[in-house]
């Protein structure tokens, strides 16, 4: 297949293309479902090397594995899990944490509930499917459908908790329950992270809460089908988030990569952890000290794979609040590196760094 060159007409109508798609409001399950064996050019990504992924030369890497267990009940406990988390944002981005107190059965049920919304028929789902970001619940394929150089392999839906929350009624009925469960317990345990990330820089307990860093939620429930061609497109293209910190709950499939010294490390799924990462707006305000690293999504040809990611803080949202460098982390050998900004202003910076 001939791709069409950068900067020539393009041999199709891509236009027409991304509209068609876009208006079935059926995203890229109800490709799947009509028996499609090619994918659309929309999703063939020229530049993404299947070759480059992660493998035995750089196995000795794991994304840093940390146990929350008694963190708020035995002080010499809390300091060392607070040094490994310290280690992990500064040298990594990621981590991933287990017993931190979500109940194994929530987990469980939450991927079934978007699992459940995602696979039925089109029906139920057209009803939700909208590019009104500012609607407080929202299905849709591809956010950026119409500025991105190419598609990703995934359906998303996405629901506001902090500060305005959607009404129950508003949410799908197939995992309205259990949305709102898991969204009440993954705001607390987010306070829990926002304290000991607090800690981990030297700061009050309660410093990040005070930035109200936790004070703004955005859940996305990603379903991302089997794709006849894995070896042309991605899931997920790389890229950081742009929030505070975003709380990851994957299945068993796997697919995540993290990008580590050069090279992409998966980050394994294991039963009952969730991923957590630093996003822009964390290592803006911690003066670099915190990185936002960029990771990507894999897809596959024979499962579907489904996460549920939990952000803290996003532009999805702007906001006039500016952030500057936290003054306490400051000194002579560690002057800011950021002037004072909105985070929509300090994201399009680094973004444009890192091209």
């Amino acid at each position: 297949m001939i791709l069409p060159s950068p900067g020539v007409e393009s041999e199709y109508d891509r236009k027409s293309e991304l509209k068609a798609f876009d208006a079935s409001k059926s995203g890229v399950k109800g490709l799947v479902d009509g028996g499609m064996t090619k994918i659309p050019l929309m999703f063939i990504h020229p530049h993404y090397n299947p070759d480059a992924k992660s493998g035995s030369v750089v196995s000795q890497f794991r994304v840093p594995l940390i146990d929350l267990d008694g963190v708020n009940e035995i002080a010499t406990l809390r300091a060392k899990i607070i040094d490994q988390v310290r280690e992990a944002c500064e040298n990594w981005g990621f981590l991933q944490v287990v017993n931190h107190g979500i109940p194994a059965s929530v987990l469980e049920e939450m991927l079934g509930g978007i699992r459940g919304f995602h696979e039925p028929d089109t029906q139920m789902k057209k009803e939700f499917y909208t590019r009104d970001f500012k609607e407080k619940v929202s299905f849709v394929s591809n956010f950026d459908l119409f500025q991105a150089t190419a598609a990703t392999w995934k359906d998303s839906l996405s629901w506001a908790v902090a500060p305005n929350p959607p009404h129950p009624t508003e949410l799908p009925a197939v995992c309205r329950d259990i949305v709102m469960e898991y969204s009440k317990q993954v705001k607390r345990l987010g306070y829990t992270l926002f304290e000991l990330l607090s800690e981990a820089l030297g700061l009050h307990v309660n410093h990040l809460k005070d930035m109200e860093c936790a004070e703004m939620m955005f859940h996305a429930g990603h379903y991302y089908p089997p794709c006849p061609e894995p070896e042309l497109t991605l899931g997920a293209r790389r890229h950081t988030d742009s929030g505070f910190l975003t709380v990851l709950l994957q299945d068993q499939v796997g697919g995540l990569q993290v990008l580590h010294q050069n090279q992409w490390i998966d980050a394994s799924p294991m039963p009952g952890a969730l991923v957590i990462n630093v996003g822009d707006s964390l290592q803006v305000i911690t003066n670099d000290r915190f990185k936002s690293i960029e990771h990507r999504v894999l897809v596959n040809s024979e499962s579907s794979r489904v996460s549920v990611a939990s952000a803290f803080g996003t532009t999805l949202f702007p906001s006039s609040k500016l952030y500057s460098p936290i003054k306490e982390l400051l000194s002579q050998e560690n002057p800011p590196k950021y002037k004072e900004a909105t985070l929509q202003t300090h994201v399009a910076y680094l973004r444009g760094k890192r091209v």
